[in-house]
């Protein structure tokens, strides 16, 4: 079964976010509580695992008690899923959660006690690319469609959590009205240690440099794939089906260029230009350059 999108707010989210909207905003965050903010497939499960690493000071085994969506709850899901709310009410602070809203859909508490928010982006061509896979087995989506009507979908805003554009965008443009660090995954991909370290700082932490390599190694793609707290692997199957696709497929930047037709790529880079236009954030389409 797979469910469909419907609007919130003018933002496309799954048939089973929906219903439980009012739930999802009245949401009470704390002062202390930490939140990691992503567009879908942009790094989510990284930055998550990160932060985890350095709050426990680069201890494994407390990194491996539970799988990382039990760790660091999933906010639109708590009605669907464990934990739920009333679990999560429990945790003790600081609480560390998971959004993929767009900035005006945060649930307004994080602002008023002024959280620390840690917002990873990804350049657009790339999370379109590990999206569309990802749609294959998120049984929470409606089925994909071709490439070709996926990327029109992206393009358009038609995908789960709404565009990619305005989400990276308004997380960008409100950065320093509020206590938030907001990184790239091209600029993790190329130098892990020094955005960790940035992370670390960020979360009021020092740790030894031998303990942030360690971090770095144990949060790498290989590592994580193999992670059976990380990679997804005991996700409910109801929700998300891997029997075709795994949930950590390549973690690169630039397979786009694998997937991209060139004539999908100059309609795409037509239709960026004018989404972002009128906004200081640039993008590395590949290790080489930014755009």
């Amino acid at each position: 079964m797979r469910f469909q999108l419907k609007l919130v707010e003018g933002v496309p989210l799954s048939e089973i976010i929906a219903p439980n909207w009012q739930e999802i905003q009245n949401f009470q965050a704390r002062p202390g509580d930490v939140l990691i903010a992503t567009y879908p497939k942009s790094g989510t499960t990284w930055i998550q695992e990160i932060v985890e690493l350095i709050r426990h000071n680069g201890d494994l085994e407390k990194c491996q008690h539970a799988p990382i969506y039990e760790r660091i709850p999933f906010i639109e899901l708590m009605q669907c899923m464990p934990p739920d709310a009333e679990t999560v009410n429990t945790m003790p602070s600081p609480r560390y959660l998971k959004t993929h809203l767009p900035y005006h859909l945060v649930p307004p508490s994080f602002w008023e006690h002024n959280c620390k928010v840690i917002y990873l982006a990804r350049n657009a061509r790339d999370a379109a690319t590990s999206y569309y896979y990802f749609d294959h087995m998120a049984k929470i989506h409606p089925e994909p469609g071709s490439w070709d009507q996926y990327l029109q979908r992206f393009m358009s805003g038609n995908v789960g959590w709404g565009s990619w554009y305005d989400h990276v965008k308004g997380f960008w443009e409100e950065k320093d009205k509020h206590n938030m660090l907001y990184l790239f995954y091209e600029d993790m991909k190329q130098n892990s240690i020094s955005e960790i370290q940035k992370v670390m700082w960020f979360l009021g932490k020092e740790l030894p440099d031998a303990i942030v390599e360690k971090i770095a190694h144990y949060t790498s793609f290989s590592q994580m794939k193999n992670n059976i707290m990380a990679n997804y692997s005991t996700f409910p199957k109801e929700m998300m089906d891997q029997s075709q696709h795994t949930f950590m497929r390549k973690g690169q930047v630039g397979d786009w260029k694998n997937l991209f037709t060139v004539r999908q790529n100059e309609l795409f880079e037509e239709d960026y230009r004018k989404k972002m236009s009128r906004t200081t954030l640039k993008f590395q389409v590949s290790i080489e350059g930014r755009s």
